[in-house]
């Protein structure tokens, strides 16, 4: 018999802990994946802060390779898991011109923003579809509404993910399986190297929010069945509402003053 768990990736740390700590207190059993050898740190961790009542496996697996998503499914049909809840949040955050990144970067982050989030969607979506139950949350990001220097790749690739997460919701709803797209602005997982009081001030004024209560309104949308993109924060909306004002030329200007 099958054991319904949530899989989480890119949970070494950050959201990705703090998405398999909020299913956990939820009731299910978890696969978390990294490629950290920590992650198997974190499962004893989260074993012992449940008092083993659940089962928490830990894999390590570099999900920037196109044939991570085939391994991972097939290590869960060997093991008898039930993947319940899949939550797509490994991924690489950076701001940098197109060109100077390395091709073995430009890969990496496709690879992990687009080709293996979507084959889970897809491999396990099949599964989900077939049982007539499941819930998948793809980790976006504001900047997918953001077409600008410097967040060229990255905003590109979480902006194929928003878009396709959302035609994915549309395909899958009526067989009940719920997909979720959550797009949060800056996190409080010390991905930014800020000083600590400009964190402060950045959650006083709601611009940075912290993962436990990104991770919980996004776990809400998903269970509830929301399909529009959450974006937790007023400030990020209005700043994806004018960044989308801004024309091409005055970006360019801005390039050329070499403000961004």
């Amino acid at each position: 018999m099958k054991t319904a768990f949530a899989l989480v990736t890119g949970a070494s740390s950050g959201m990705g802990l703090e998405f398999a700590r909020q299913l956990a207190q939820r009731g299910y059993n978890l696969l978390i994946v990294s490629n950290e050898e920590k992650i198997h740190e974190v499962a004893k961790e989260l074993e012992e802060a449940f008092s083993h009542t659940l089962s928490v496996v830990s894999l390590v697996m570099d999900l920037g390779q196109q044939s991570a998503a085939r391994e991972l499914y097939d290590y869960t049909h060997t093991q008898g898991m039930e993947i319940e809840v899949l939550v797509n949040n490994a991924g690489v955050y950076h701001d940098r011109d197109i060109l100077d990144d390395s091709e073995g970067f430009t890969s990496l982050i496709m690879n992990l923003h687009m080709y293996t989030p979507a084959m889970l969607c897809y491999l396990f979506g099949q599964d989900m579809k077939a049982r007539g139950k499941g819930y998948i949350l793809n980790v976006c990001s504001v900047t997918s509404k953001m077409a600008a220097q410097r967040l060229g790749t990255y905003g590109g690739t979480k902006a194929f993910l928003s878009h396709f997460t959302r035609a994915l919701h549309i395909e899958l709803r009526r067989y009940g399986v719920h997909v979720t797209d959550v797009s949060p602005g800056a996190v409080d997982t010390g991905l930014y190297n800020i000083k600590p009081v400009y964190t402060k001030i950045g959650k006083c004024l709601g611009i940075i929010v912290s993962p436990e209560t990104l991770v919980r309104r996004a776990l809400r949308a998903l269970f509830w069945g929301w399909s529009k993109t959450t974006i937790p924060t007023v400030f990020w909306r209005m700043l994806c509402f004018i960044i989308l004002l801004i024309p091409t030329c005055l970006l360019r200007l801005i390039r050329r003053l070499g403000w961004f």
